[in-house]
C-alpha cells in the first residue's frame, strides 16, 4: 500500500508579509530614550520604528538596543535625551511582498538587523534578522 501524503500549498518563495512581526510599538522621535528602552522591555523587542505621528506612521528612523547600550556607556542620562539624538534616520524599508531572500540580502548590504515593513497606508510591521534565519532554515517560530 502506498500513502501519499499532502503537501501544503506552496505561493511561491516566502515573503516579508510571511514573517513580519507587527509593530505594535513605536516612538517618535521627541520621546525620551527612556521611554523607548522600557517599551523594548516590556514588548519583548529589539528594535522600535520611530514614526511621524499616529495618524500616518510614516517611518522615519529606527531605534536600536545597540542605540539604547551605547548612550548608556556614553553616560548618557535617558530621561533626558531625546530618540531623535539615538536613531538611525531613513532605514531601508520594504513592503510585504519583499521575499525573505530580498530581505536577507537588504541586511546584509546594509549591516542591519532589522526592516520596516510599509505599505501605501504606512507602517504595517518590522522584520528582523531572527525572522529572516527563521525562515530560510525552515526553522518554526
Amino acid at each position: 500500500m502506498t500513502e501519499t501524503l499532502a503537501q501544503p500549498p506552496s505561493h511561491g518563495p516566502l515573503t516579508a508579509a510571511d514573517v513580519m512581526q507587527p509593530a505594535l510599538s513605536t516612538v517618535e522621535p521627541e520621546d525620551h530614550a527612556a521611554a523607548a528602552a522600557y517599551l523594548m522591555r516590556h514588548a519583548g523587542a529589539t528594535a522600535l520604528v520611530v514614526v511621524d505621528g499616529d495618524q500616518t506612521k510614516r517611518p522615519l528612523g529606527l531605534v536600536t538596543e545597540a542605540d539604547i547600550v551605547r548612550a548608556v556607556a556614553d553616560k548618557k542620562d535617558l530621561d533626558q535625551i531625546r530618540i531623535r539624538d539615538l536613531m538611525t534616520m531613513n532605514p531601508t524599508v520594504i513592503t510585504a511582498d519583499t521575499t525573505v531572500r530580498e530581505a536577507a540580502e537588504a541586511m546584509l548590504a546594509g549591516h542591519f538587523r532589522h526592516l520596516p515593513v510599509v505599505s501605501d497606508a504606512g507602517l504595517i510591521g518590522i522584520v528582523d534578522i531572527a525572522d529572516v534565519c527563521r525562515a530560510l532554515l525552515d526553522v518554526p517560530s
